[in-house]
């Protein structure tokens, strides 16, 4: 059985667990990070000496880095679907999954950590702006892009619409205002949609 450590507030944990659910694998998940504690505890540093979430183990096999921990799974468990095997669509989706953490969640994180894991009387407006303003580009690049492809890498979902996905669903509900974007909510929908992506998308924001 596939064990994960993880709580499910973290973004970085609902994408290992939405692409289990894709996959079909029974999975043992512990609460870690957080209120939750462990990550610091010698035990868990001596599999992930990062000392974040989300970590699996495989048949004795740890890994941590959550799109690589995606990449993964697909790769052994849907190489040709999920995971391409065509090797320019393969990276392609790496490209998307790379844009997601390095590019498009650092954008919007501000506002993320202000509206929703901040006090009201302790927010920083100024963070809240610049972090709406950094992301405005992010999502009009996504959706020029989603208005040529039905998904992230053409007319099928894969492992790249998963990481993107759950970040598109952290900003949708954002108490904020967003421009129309009928091609990005079109995706979003049919994620949503979808069964692997329950317990992950229809979840609050934490």
């Amino acid at each position: 059985m596939l064990r994960l450590w993880g709580r499910t507030s973290s973004i970085n944990v609902r994408k290992v667990i939405w692409a289990a659910q894709e996959l079909g694998l029974s999975l043992q998940r512990t609460d870690a990070g957080g209120q939750h504690g462990l990550v610091r505890e010698a035990e868990y540093l001596s599999h992930n000496p990062n000392g974040l979430v989300p970590m699996i183990e495989d048949e004795g096999y740890t890994l941590w880095e959550s799109n690589v921990i995606v990449r993964y799974l697909c790769s052994k468990h849907s190489h040709g679907t999920l995971y391409p095997d065509d090797t320019p669509t393969r990276f392609l989706a790496e490209q998307w999954m790379d844009w997601q953490q390095t590019t498009f969640n650092p954008a919007g994180r501000g506002a993320f950590i202000q509206l929703v894991r901040t006090a009201p009387e302790q927010r920083d407006e100024a963070v809240i702006i610049q972090s709406i303003n950094a992301t405005l580009p992010q999502l009009l690049l996504l959706e020029t892009h989603l208005s040529k492809n039905a998904f992230i890498v053409g007319d099928k979902f894969s492992m790249a619409d998963i990481p993107v996905g759950c970040e598109i669903h952290r900003w949708f509900n954002l108490p904020i205002q967003r421009p129309p974007l009928p091609n990005l909510e079109r995706w979003y929908q049919a994620l949503c949609e979808r069964t692997g992506a329950r317990g992950v998308l229809d979840q609050p924001l934490a």
